[in-house]
């Protein structure tokens, strides 16, 4: 059986690790979509998205990548898949996935959703977060793969926040560096 984990994944965190390595124990085989939303601009290209993917789940042979930017239902259809897959944080993640699943079903009533919860120690995780954090020079290697929070730092021109004190901390009376909007890092 083929399931289908679509998201934009900018950036991947570790709940999306989580969800598709459980997910690959479940299926024959799991295809990470990566997909545009159109309601967001991105901070990574889908090629670095992608590429990020490839490195944090490479060790798990049954895991495709790929991207698509069209319906899932119909990428889900041209792949054969049975199952979309989904993970879940909050009570609103369920209201949303919910409203998304009843209307796949319209599409595609041969296609099932499946909800698997986050584990707790990532109920709280979305790579917005993650961004905003980083934005502001907040620590985010315990919430994405290090090569992926290397990655983040690079984008916002931030030195990692373990390994040397901001500006604003050497000489607090010193103005902040203008912080780059997402779209520079492409």
């Amino acid at each position: 059986m083929i399931a289908i984990y679509p998201g934009s994944f900018d950036p991947i965190t570790l709940g999306h690790v989580d969800i598709i390595t459980r997910g690959s124990r479940l299926f024959e085989r799991v295809i990470v979509l990566v997909s545009s939303n159109p309601n967001k601009v991105p901070m990574f290209s889908t090629a670095e998205r992608i590429d990020q993917i490839e490195r944090s789940i490479g060790h798990l042979s049954n895991v495709d990548i790929d991207h698509y930017d069209g319906l899932t239902i119909t990428y889900a259809r041209q792949r054969q898949a049975q199952v979309l897959l989904r993970g879940l944080r909050v009570l609103s993640d369920f209201e949303k996935e919910l409203q998304m699943a009843h209307t796949n079903k319209t599409l595609a009533d041969d296609i099932e959703t499946l909800f698997l919860s986050t584990s707790t120690e990532y109920g709280f995780l979305s790579s917005s977060l993650v961004k905003e954090i980083a934005r502001f020079g907040g620590p985010i290697d315990h919430l994405v793969p290090h090569h992926v929070a290397r990655e983040i730092y690079q984008c916002y021109a931030q030195t990692p926040p373990a390994s040397m004190p901001s500006p604003a901390m050497v000489n607090p009376a010193a103005p902040s560096p203008s912080v780059p909007k997402p779209m520079d890092c492409l």
